[in-house]
C-alpha cells in the first residue's frame, strides 16, 4: 500500500489502517458496490500493542487486569480509542448526502464487544451501539436495556429481517427479533 502518493510501499501503522479501512468502507457504500461489510478492528484474543496510546501492553493481556487501576485505565484507553473509530465512520456516513437523508440514515451500524469484562470472561451485559436508521426501520438516539440474559441472537434476528432474511431462530438463543428497534 502506498499512502505517500509515490510508487514505494509504505507500512501503515494501525490508526492510518483503521482510517483507510473507514473510507474504503463508505466509499464502498457510496458507490453501491456491497451492502454489507464486517470489520472487526482486533480479535478478542489478538495480543495488539497500542503504543501510540501510550500504552505498554497488549490488550488481551490487559483485559486480564485482577483489579489493577492500571491496567483497567490502559482499557478504558483502548476501548475510548475504538469507540472513536466508530463514531468516525458513524461521523464519515453522516457526511454523505442521499435522498432525502444521508448515507447513515440508510444504513444499520452495528459495534459491539463479545465480552463485558475479559478479567471474569462474561458474555452478558455486552456494550452494544446501533446506529444509522436502516432505511426508516431503526428509531435512533436514544438508550435501551434489555433484561433477557441473551438478547444480542434475537437483535441479529430483526436485523437479518431488516435485510429480508426471515429466520426464526438464530444460534443457541435467538428466539424472535428484538422488539422496541424501532
Amino acid at each position: 500500500m502506498c499512502v505517500d502518493g509515490g510508487t514505494t510501499p509504505t507500512a501503515v501503522n494501525h490508526p492510518q489502517r483503521v482510517e483507510l479501512l473507514t473510507d474504503l468502507m463508505v466509499l464502498a457504500f457510496q458507490c453501491d458496490q456491497t451492502r454489507i461489510i464486517t470489520f472487526m478492528l482486533e480479535n478478542g484474543f489478538g495480543s495488539r500493542f497500542y503504543d501510540f496510546l501510550g500504552v505498554a501492553q497488549d490488550h488481551h493481556s490487559l483485559t486480564h487486569h485482577f483489579g489493577d487501576e492500571s491496567m483497567i485505565a490502559d482499557v478504558v484507553k483502548i476501548n475510548t480509542w475504538e469507540m472513536e473509530q466508530f463514531a468516525m465512520l458513524v461521523q464519515k456516513l453522516k457526511d454523505v448526502p442521499e435522498g432525502e437523508g444521508t448515507l447513515l440514515d440508510s444504513c444499520a451500524i452495528l459495534c459491539a464487544s463479545t465480552m463485558s469484562d475479559g478479567n471474569d470472561h462474561l458474555p452478558y451485559d455486552l456494550p452494544i451501539v446501533l446506529a444509522g436508521r436502516g432505511g426508516g426501520a431503526i428509531s435512533p438516539g436514544r438508550h435501551t436495556v434489555y433484561t433477557e440474559q441473551e438478547p444480542r441472537a434475537d437483535l441479529y434476528i430483526a436485523l437479518m429481517g431488516m435485510l429480508g432474511v426471515n429466520v426464526s431462530t438464530f444460534g443457541t438463543h435467538g428466539s424472535k427479533p428484538l422488539s422496541g428497534l424501532a
